[in-house]
């Protein structure tokens, strides 16, 4: 039986209590030191992008990075695959969110041909060996996999196609996802099955819904990293230094932003 549909308000109500231990993980993070990778994959529009940006809009972009990176470069291109992914890793006290990452040469190169079946075959021997380095170097990996029905992202795709303000979402490339989905199913499946481990599982994430979804992965984002709550001191305030006879009552603009509202 399926779920109820999560109200605004219930969603804006449990997004509020999320966040704020969001800030409360951050704090922590920052204090020991940590580093944190999170991987976000999944079918296209399945709302990737949206949970990214409820977990990122009330914390620091300092500690919370964002990394959507673009097609290759032809020198980036000629260098070893996970070399290009290397340089955005964490230092101490910063958590990584890869929107999308090293896994598309499991999905999308894998099935549109972007890489050749020596290259793909010798990512998926090396993934989990790469991600267990990665854990033994002391770094966190959680990964996600955001799954959407073939009739809900048909719904998002001509969504997107009629609202001007979703038109950069729509590209050539979501079109041809659409068109391949049993292609995307078989080379996820293999993905799935080749790079889930003990040390590095995958968590799907059932996204027909975008309110549950972003309760739900954010939820368990925070159940995966043991932290506590650091109290905030801020201390009292100075006391403000006295005007000098110099400094005008307040700033003199030549122009000003029209006041409509």
């Amino acid at each position: 039986m399926a779920k109820s549909k999560v109200s605004r308000q219930e969603f804006e109500k449990q997004l509020e209590k999320l966040q704020v231990e969001l800030c409360w993980l951050q704090k922590w993070v920052v204090e020991k030191g940590l580093k944190v990778v999170v991987v976000f994959e999944g079918r296209d529009a399945a709302g990737k992008g949206g949970v990214i940006k409820r977990i990122t809009e009330r914390v620091s972009p300092r500690v919370f990075r964002v990394v959507a990176l673009p097609a290759p470069t032809e020198r980036e291109k000629s260098q070893m695959y996970l070399q290009r992914y290397l340089s955005h890793f964490p230092a101490a006290g910063e958590i990584v969110l890869f929107d999308r990452s090293w896994y598309n040469r499991a999905g999308v190169e894998r099935v549109m041909g972007f890489c050749t079946d020596v290259e793909y075959h010798s990512f998926m021997r090396g993934c989990p060996l790469f991600e267990r380095s990665m854990i033994e170097s002391g770094i966190i990996l959680i990964k996600y996999f955001f799954d959407v029905s073939q009739n809900i992202q048909q719904e998002r795709f001509k969504a997107r196609a009629t609202d001007p303000r979703k038109h950069w979402k729509l590209s050539p490339m979501d079109l041809e996802s659409w068109a391949r989905w049993w292609d995307f199913t078989k080379a996820y499946d293999a993905m799935i099955l080749g790079t889930d481990t003990d040390y590095a599982p995958w968590y799907r994430v059932r996204a027909d819904s975008k309110r549950s979804a972003r309760i739900n992965c954010i939820s368990h984002l925070l159940s995966s990293i043991s932290y506590e709550r650091i109290p905030f001191e801020l201390g009292e305030l100075p006391k403000r230094k006295k005007r000098g006879k110099d400094v005008p009552d307040e700033l003199k603009f030549l122009h000003n932003v029209p006041e409509k509202f």
